[in-house]
Parts: C-alpha cells; sequence; structure tokens
C-alpha cells in the first residue's frame, strides 16, 4: 500500500517507525518507491500541490533549532562512521578506489589549492562542522582563521580539538549565525562546505551578500553545496523531500545551479570556475552507510533505534538520489575584484593542482606605450 501511493515521505516514515523492516538492498527497495513516485508526481496537480506547501521562515531562532536538531544528535555519534577527521560533506576521489579517510583529504586539499592558499591568510569558514578544514588549512597552508557554527556539540568539539593541536593562536571558532559577522573586507579568502542548504532559497541574497561584505578586494572565495536536478525547485524536489524536512534537515532548501550563479553574480562577486562533483557523492554516502551499519549496536546505545534507522535510510535514499541525478553538488569558485574591476586570478584551471607559489598570475593589464 505504501509502494502504491508513491508517498516516499511515508514509506521513509513507516520504516524508522518500525512498521516495516527491510529484508535485502536498501537500493532495490528505492528504486522501486522512487520509480512509482516519479510517475505519480509527473501529474501536473501533484506539482501544483507541492508548490503550495509552506516553507518555514528562516529566522536565527529556527535556524538554530533546525542546527541543533541534526548536529546535535552526538558528537561520538558521528564519529563512528565519519572520517577521523570528521569532515561531513562528499569527498573527493581521484580513481574512486580510495578509502573514506584519503579521499577526505584529498577534498580538503582540492578546496585549499582552488582557494590559492598561502602562509598568512586570513581564511573564514561558514558553516565550519567540526573544523577538520581549518584544521588541515592552518597545519598544511599557514593560515589564521575564523570558524562559525550554530552546533554547540560542533562548537565544543572544535574548541577542544583546537587546544590539543595547538592552534588556539591561529585559530576562532565562534558559536555564531554568519548574518552577525561583524565588519567589512576583514577576509582574504571565505569557504562555506555544506551550509547554504540550510540558508533557504529567498535568503540566497543575505547570504552571498554578506560573503561579498565580508571579503577583502583581490580575495577569494568557494561554496560547495547541493542542488537540484529541475529547475524549478518550487515544484518538486528530491524524492522523500518531506521525509528529510521532516526527520532529517528541517528547514533545509535546494536551489538549482542557475539560481546559486545568479546569486554570486549579484552579490558583485566575479564567477571564476564551478565544478560538478556529482560522482563523488554516491561513494561518499556508500562509505557512511557501510561504516554506519558496521556500528549499528553502538549506533543504537548513543542515539537511539530510531535516529539509527531515520540516518540510514536518509544516506541510502541520498545515495540513489545522486546516483540518479535527482540532486548534484557543485563547488562554485569567485573572487571579489578591487577598486581596478581586476583580481589577480590563475590564467588557467591547472592551478588547482599546483602549490600557491607556482601559479602564474593574471592581474591588470600593463598598457606599455599603448
Amino acid at each position: 500500500r505504501l509502494f502504491l501511493t508513491g508517498n516516499m515521505a511515508r514509506l521513509g516514515r513507516a520504516y524508522v517507525e518500525g512498521e516495516i523492516t527491510v529484508d535485502g538492498r536498501l537500493q532495490d527497495i528505492m528504486q522501486v518507491g522512487v520509480a512509482i513516485a516519479e510517475r505519480i508526481g509527473q501529474s501536473p496537480l501533484v506539482q501544483r500541490i507541492a508548490a503550495l506547501r509552506p516553507r518555514r521562515a528562516h529566522t536565527r531562532q529556527r535556524d538554530a533549532e533546525a542546527i541543533a536538531y541534526h548536529y546535535d544528535v552526538s558528537n561520538d555519534f558521528y564519529a563512528l562512521w565519519l572520517d577521523p577527521r570528521m569532515i561531513y560533506s562528499c569527498a573527493y576521489f581521484r580513481i574512486g578506489e580510495e578509502d573514506l579517510a584519503t579521499a577526505q583529504e584529498q577534498k580538503l586539499e582540492h578546496i585549499c589549492r582552488k582557494l590559492r592558499l598561502r602562509p598568512g591568510d586570513h581564511l573564514l569558514d561558514i558553516g565550519c562542522g567540526w573544523g577538520g578544514l581549518l584544521f588541515w588549512a592552518a597545519e598544511r597552508h599557514g593560515i589564521t582563521g575564523v570558524g562559525v557554527t550554530l552546533s554547540r556539540q560542533q562548537h565544543e568539539y572544535a574548541l577542544r580539538r583546537c587546544a590539543e593541536m595547538g592552534l588556539a593562536d591561529r585559530l576562532e571558532f565562534r558559536l555564531q549565525d554568519y548574518r552577525d559577522i561583524p565588519g567589512e573586507a576583514g577576509f582574504d579568502r571565505i569557504v562555506s562546505v555544506g551550509m547554504y542548504e540550510h540558508v533557504g532559497i529567498a535568503r540566497l541574497p543575505v547570504y552571498f551578500n554578506t560573503i561579498a561584505r565580508l571579503l577583502r578586494p583581490g580575495g577569494v572565495a568557494l561554496n560547495h553545496g547541493i542542488c537540484v536536478r529541475d529547475r524549478d525547485s518550487k515544484a518538486q524536489g528530491p524524492p522523500g523531500g518531506d521525509f528529510i524536512d521532516r526527520h532529517v534537515f528541517p528547514g533545509g532548501e535546494l536551489p538549482h545551479i542557475s539560481r546559486v550563479i545568479y546569486e554570486i553574480a549579484g552579490s558583485g562577486l566575479e564567477i571564476t570556475d564551478m565544478e560538478d562533483l556529482r560522482p563523488h557523492y554516491p561513494p561518499t554516502l556508500l562509505h557512511w552507510v557501510r561504516r554506519l551499519e558496521a556500528n549499528r549496536e553502538a549506533a543504537i546505545r548513543i542515539a537511539g533505534e530510531q535516529r539509527y534507522r531515520i540516518w540510514r535510510i536518509y544516506m541510502a535514499g541520498m545515495a540513489y538520489a545522486f546516483d540518479r541525478g535527482l540532486l548534484t553538488v557543485a563547488q562554485v569558485l569567485a573572487c571579489k575584484p578591487g577598486r581596478d574591476g581586476m583580481a589577480a586570478r590563475p590564467w588557467t584551471r591547472e592551478a588547482q593542482y599546483q602549490p600557491a607559489e607556482a601559479i602564474p598570475m593574471a592581474t591588470s593589464l600593463d598598457w606599455g606605450e599603448v
């Protein structure tokens, strides 16, 4: 009956609440359920009804509550299935056969190369999680930095780990809403990985304008986040979206990449590169699911049976959605031009795979005698 309704959210709730059990592979159940849901979801009536669903207002209080619901489960729970650096976003695979820890370190370095980090750069990480990216950038690239998060447990973990690593004089972690970061042009580099999904589509102008305000002229910013396949993201969204909104990411909204590009450009930043990383997310999610399943007893002991079931089916469903192309993930790189309208940048994309000091840079035009 659950399959015939085409309601993937109802199917997910039934599994989470123990009304049904899953024998066999989760991917097979997903394939059948999504096929039926997609067939029913093609109805214009279904799309119009979906478009009328009310969206939560993204106030500071509601955003803080939503973040706490997802991320303040338990640091020990996440440590069971994340990599040792506690990176909770898609990894970066070079050959597709790396273990999770290696692939996540490759992602951190890939981001640092794109940002062209140099010793002494001041880096802001919006939605810094447990601090893994800032720790990597400080140790490997000599930066100073600030990380902001709304999760109390992430904040406590990052502070403790920072002290243990002897980086407290170079890194600062704040329990702070990104909208409340003061000042202008205070950062050489800004990065945000897997955070703007919590911002709300209507708030994207505020989000990117904040980044533009905080970035110094000539600075570089990178936004890494999930996008939907369909341009009209109000209509349908990913399968099981109601389930995810209720049980996983309250208030989460996913834009189309065209909206992301539009809002970044509208903030006054100049887009210099966009990379689609969709092939990297399914294997990341499968690593997480397998590690969670391997630690089932500990996960249930820490977070409870229902939470274990929520994360298991959520991550399996997301892996399926990325694999089918219903979702993608993109890294968009942008710079802030100076008064002369120029920001120094590499001549080619090859610079992403070279040390920052070895990169030839294109700067303001030398007119010579012309």
